[in-house]
């Protein structure tokens, strides 16, 4: 473990978070790797990279959530 990993990897690198319409948004910047770390951290629930490379953790349901932040 290294300091910039501990600075890029999710849940470190959280420059923010905020609870909106019960879904969770983690502002920074995250790939596929912390969507399994947040699969992982959140079962049942349904996370999703959103288009400013925030990570969103949607409660449980059907389909893919939709990002709320385009």
């Amino acid at each position: 473990m290294t300091t910039n990993v501990l600075l890029s990897r999710w849940p470190t690198s959280v420059q923010k978070v905020e609870l909106l319409h019960g879904v969770l948004l983690f502002v920074g910047d995250f790939d596929e790797r912390d969507l399994d770390t947040a699969r992982r951290t959140y079962p049942g629930r349904r996370p999703v990279l959103n288009a400013g490379g925030g990570l969103e953790v949607h409660p449980a349901g059907e389909d893919d959530p939709t990002p709320l932040l385009g």
